[in-house]
């Protein structure tokens, strides 16, 4: 293991060739000691994990082992056919921006190696010449590498493969595509054995997780080299300060627009993050509203045509803009020229995250990043203060690396079989050398081989499920061409969760059969698989009852009343990560800490203490108070918005068999608001409704297997499953299937696996990933278990202060534009008018 601090180098160092030297020298440069330890390890033969901040020049640290072997190959090798070093990114965007970024030093040293890319975008034709031809350095992404490594002549074009670099190794690892890449990266290794790795990363929680990635598992948790990079500028980090009033509740955070546009004009560049897509359609639009100087101005996120994107991304680069605002697309590690300031719009509901986002301001180590926070809400000033500390200490929250998908390895397995025929007792072996992957039993990995040549056991009648056969020599083989083409066409991970249309119908009752009525609008998918027949929920200003889904529709009818069970929630994608949570329930409970936190902000939680009680941490703080002619329960877990979904969806189902005629619930990422009929805080005062009970970690048990099979959130789940692992495909030979037509497939697939084989393997693939994203399972176990025995109490005569943002949310209409901020002032005005009242 290496460790080194980063001074500056000796630049007669005799590691680096004469060209090399000349170069740096050139530049009024020298070589950095991470770079030389980094070149030095891989010449002795070690992969290496490099762990560097953002500008320490990580890029150029990666690429020295391969530069410095192709310099010094020179003409000798002149004739070998394969590439030499594969580049891995997470995005198209970064490959493309490496390979600008690459092509100079290559040529002002004057090298003789050639350079590509090979991403989605790359058009047909050059994919093709770069199988007959392959550069010296490829640079690509996930997906590609898979369809190189399921070509028949894959063990040609990685014949000569030296090096493969990963870079922002912590986001490729975390995901499907991070499990369908450690599979390639496996057989990787088969086809070339002495491949070396390198992995480049510059904010991770767990660092010898990733060095046990980079190479093969084999039962002795071999570990990669370690090369760190510490120091570099401290970031400087405030949170927008403003004499407005910081709403209660609410997502767009209008309030300090003029606060943003005055930061733009008094900066060169600035990059503007937000948590989604509609976040950024929004800021976008309010600040050309408010752009009175005519700055440029552009947007960027993945929903705009590439084209598009790529205009915006060569701007960036020329200095053109004044401002860009930016999902998760411009996360990673780009050279976007000279921004000069990162706003992150919302809370970043993660450290990690944090950190990733505020380096891509003055992308240079010995010069600190400066970044303003702009929380949408009161909650959200608490989070980005958390934030805010915890990128000071250097506190990493990255997600833990999970088992491999099973959808994942099955796509993978007849990949394989498309590249040549394969024995099942090699594949094995191969696939368990994959970190995530290394505890796969194998009986599961037969079911997987199985499953790929007849579909399962229910659908094994089925020609058109039965993909491989094994022959006579113990081979398994694709059973027709098509087969491997459809692979070739679905391959990938990535799969966008899509909107569905909300249809009213006057047909109550009749379930996803009603027909007729006029489309509403669209909502997400992720809101719909949560509902039972029967829910009711707020869209278009109305309450509508859910009826049911039909192909890629949402059936609802008019609801009677005014309650509506679960209002949609319009919160951030990103789940709030467990350190921020306990940072957060930390700060809430120690007054010492609110001196950092606004005035206005430190004044509620002031009155919170006074009226109610704080949430403590290691402790849920359970209030109730009436209002109106409803009771109210609100709980402060501080779990995220998935695990406090869930948690709701099983909370009502127990309050309804105790009698406390719940009506309906709202999560947020701080709270749960669950209202009825009934008194709850009497019920649990007198017993009838012991706390302990509502909150006994067995609702995890026959409550979920319940809720579940009502629900329609196992049948959405196991339609990306389906997709994935390739018992259904998206796009055919010569045509593409429709939403419609794949959900039609995958849900009658469901109803007879359900039925007929409810153990099948993709069955099984589809809870696992409810379990661990939609649901949240785990992390909700976790809270359950903590609080056990420590459930505070209090019972109110009205709402606390601390309840109001969640209140808010309660029957709140969607309405575009300032008449929806109105709306949220007026609900302000009066839960505040209520608390304040002393009456």
């Amino acid at each position: 293991m290496s460790t080194s601090k980063a001074p500056l180098a000796d630049i007669g160092t005799p590691l680096l060739p004469p060209p090399f030297l000349n170069w740096f020298q050139a530049k009024g440069w020298s070589p950095r000691t991470h770079q030389l330890d980094l070149l030095r390890q891989a010449q002795q033969g070690n992969s290496t994990l490099l762990i560097a901040p953002t500008g320490a020049g990580k890029t150029l640290a990666g690429f020295l082992p391969a530069l410095v072997d192709l310099a010094s190959r020179g003409k000798s090798n002149a004739t070998s056919r394969g590439v030499h070093t594969l580049y891995i990114s997470p995005l198209k965007a970064l490959a493309v921006d490496i390979r600008r970024n690459l092509e100079k030093p290559i040529d002002e040293m004057g090298l003789d190696i050639s350079l590509e890319t090979r991403t989605g975008d790359t058009p047909a034709y050059k994919r093709q010449r770069q199988k007959l031809a392959p550069p010296d350095i490829l640079l690509t992404t996930p997906e590609q590498l898979a369809l190189l490594i399921s070509a028949k002549d894959a063990g040609r074009f990685f014949e000569d493969l030296r090096y493969v670099i990963f870079d922002e190794l912590h986001s490729l690892v975390t995901s499907k595509r991070g499990h369908l890449l450690s599979l390639g990266l496996a057989r990787l290794r088969r086809l070339q054995p002495g491949v070396q790795t390198i992995g480049l990363s510059a904010t991770v929680a767990d660092p010898d997780a990733l060095r046990r990635w980079l190479l093969p598992q084999t039962g002795n948790s071999a570990m990669a080299s370690l090369v760190t990079v510490e120091g570099g500028a401290k970031p400087h980090i405030t949170i927008l300060e403003t004499d407005d009033h910081i709403p209660w509740a609410g997502h767009s955070a209008v309030y300090a627009l003029p606060g943003i546009y005055d930061a733009i004009k008094r900066h060169g560049t600035t990059l503007i993050f937000v948590n989604t897509r509609s976040q950024a359609e929004r800021i976008f639009h309010d600040l050309w509203m408010a752009n009175d100087d005519n700055l440029p101005i552009a947007l960027h996120h993945g929903s705009l045509d590439v084209s598009k994107r790529r205009k915006v991304e060569q701007a960036m680069a020329a200095n053109a803009l004044r401002a860009v605002v930016a999902t998760s697309t411009l996360d990673l590690g780009i050279d976007w020229g000279d921004v000069d300031l990162v706003i992150h719009v919302g809370a970043p509901k993660g450290a990690s995250r944090l950190a990733q986002r505020i380096g891509r301001s003055n992308h240079r180590m010995d010069e600190p990043s400066r970044a303003i926070l702009v929380p949408a809400n009161r909650f959200e000033v608490m989070e980005c203060q958390a934030a805010l500390d915890a990128n000071y200490i250097g506190a990493q929250d990255t997600p833990p690396l999970g088992e491999g998908s099973l959808d994942v390895l099955a796509q993978h397995v007849l990949g394989m079989a498309c590249a040549e025929p394969f024995r099942a007792d090699d594949l094995y072996e191969e696939v368990t050398t994959a970190l995530p992957y290394a505890a796969v039993p194998r009986e599961t990995f037969d079911r997987i081989v199985d499953f790929v040549a007849t579909g399962g056991y229910a659908l094994k009648s089925y020609e058109r499920f039965a993909k491989i056969r094994q022959t006579v020599d113990g081979t398994w083989r694709v059973t027709h061409p098509r087969f491997a083409q459809q692979y070739r066409l679905n391959v990938g991970t990535i799969i966008e969760a899509p909107s569905l249309n909300v249809r009213l119908t006057r047909q109550r009752g009749k379930g996803a059969n009603a027909r007729g009525g006029p489309v509403l609008g669209k909502v997400e998918e992720y809101f719909v698989e949560g509902l039972s027949p029967g829910d009711t929920f707020f869209f278009s200003g109305r309450v509508l009852r859910f009826e049911g889904i039909r192909e890629n529709e949402c059936i609802v009818s008019n609801a009677e009343g005014f309650d509506a069970k679960i209002p949609a929630y319009a919160g951030g994608k990103f789940p709030l990560t467990t350190y921020l949570a306990d940072q957060v329930r930390s700060m809430l409970g120690d007054p010492a800490r609110w001196g950092a936190l606004p005035d206005q902000v430190s004044d509620w939680l002031r009155i919170q203490k006074d009226r109610s009680v704080l949430p403590q941490p290691g402790s849920l703080l359970v209030e109730t108070f009436p209002r109106g002619e409803r009771s109210y329960m609100v709980t402060y877990p501080f779990e995220g918005r998935l695990a406090h979904q869930t948690l709701g969806m099983l909370l009502t189902r127990r309050l309804e068999r105790a009698k406390a005629r719940p009506l309906g619930f709202i999560a947020t990422d701080y709270a749960l608001t669950i209202w009825g009929h009934r008194d709850m805080g009497r019920m649990f005062k007198n017993g009838e409704l012991p706390l302990a009970e509502l909150f006994n970690e067995d609702m995890l048990g026959d409550d979920l297997e319940a809720w579940l099979a009502e629900s329609w959130m196992l049948k959405r789940t196991f339609r990306n499953c389906a997709l994935i692992s390739g018992l259904v495909e998206k796009r055919h030979p010569g045509q593409e299937k429709s939403g419609r037509q794949v959900t039609v497939s995958t849900d009658l697939i469901y109803d007879v696996l359900r039925e007929h084989e409810p153990d099948h393997i993709l069955i099984q693939a589809t809870r696992a990933d409810a379990a661990t994203g939609l649901l949240d399972i785990r992390r909700l176990a976790d809270m359950l278990s903590r609080i056990k025995g420590h459930i505070v109490h209090k019972d109110l005569d009205r709402i606390s202060p601390l309840a109001v943002p969640v209140m808010m949310e309660i029957g709140k209409e969607r309405v575009p534009g300032e008449a929806h901020e109105r709306l949220l002032e007026e609900i302000a005005d009066e839960l505040t008018r209520e608390m304040m009242d002393h009456r």
